[in-house]
């Protein structure tokens, strides 16, 4: 098979599957927590309330992007593999190409600084860069299929993970506020309960009791509520369905 079917192959298998990721990632960094010099786990509260904010600048580039994104550009299409109705080369997508890979990176540098493990920052973004690599590459053949020299044209002007901020395009439909609700809140409590895991197993690695700091209850049970509350609204009524999005 040659390379680039076989790139694209495997870089299909991956999308359908990125919901995973996370797993493996949370493992592998209880065992980086596990491994690491006790001290430099003790509870601090300045740092990581640091990592936090980290992890919620990601957040807020996904809702940047998702917020102006129209129907099928940049969906949550796991099973289904890609799809794409019309090509979004404004807002976000006017200066990079995958901003909501790079969203990513950024929420998951909260957790990986927390485990407070060199080897392990240094090792993560290589194999976050391999992994994720595959499944743009799937991505943009499937859209240079779909598109033609419309995305040809495209790609040559914006960076595939480095914002280019020159050719920036105003979004060409509205910020909606209920997109971003319906599509993002797992995402959203997904940062909280990573950082209540590591804390649980941290202060049971230092102490052997597993509790939670109180600084990371009183964050996230309001995370919780929000959580809790927008997926009724979600499951219960149609509120945040809006159209085209």
């Amino acid at each position: 098979m040659a390379l680039v079917h076989e790139f694209e192959r495997s870089g299909n298998w991956l999308f359908k599957r990125r919901s995973w990721l996370p797993v493996f990632i949370v493992a592998a960094g209880i065992t980086a927590m596990y491994l690491t010099n006790r001290q430099a786990i003790l509870f601090d509260p300045v740092k990581e309330l640091v990592f936090l904010g980290i992890s919620l600048a990601g957040e807020a580039l996904r809702v940047l992007t998702v917020g102006f994104a129209p129907r099928n550009t940049s969906g949550r299409n796991t099973t289904a593999g890609q799809v794409a109705e019309d090509l979004n080369t404004t807002g976000a997508y006017s200066i990079l190409r995958h901003p909501l890979y790079l969203g990513n990176l950024i929420m998951w540098l909260g957790p990986i600084l927390f485990v407070r493990s060199s080897v392990f920052i240094i090792l993560f973004f290589p194999v976050y860069w391999l992994y994720y690599e595959r499944i743009m590459f799937a991505e943009e053949q499937f859209l240079r299929t779909r598109f033609g020299d419309a995305y040809d044209k495209w790609s040559e002007k914006v960076n595939a993970f480095i914002p280019g901020f020159r050719e920036y395009i105003k979004p060409a439909l509205p910020f909606s506020f209920r997109n971003v609700l319906k599509r993002e809140y797992n995402s959203f409590i997904n940062i909280f309960l990573i950082f209540v895991l590591l804390d649980l197993l941290r202060n049971y690695f230092l102490s052997e009791r597993i509790y939670l700091t109180p600084m990371w209850m009183w964050i996230s049970i309001p995370a919780g509520v929000i959580w809790t509350a927008v997926r009724i609204i979600h499951k219960k009524t149609s509120w945040l369905e809006v159209p085209g999005r």
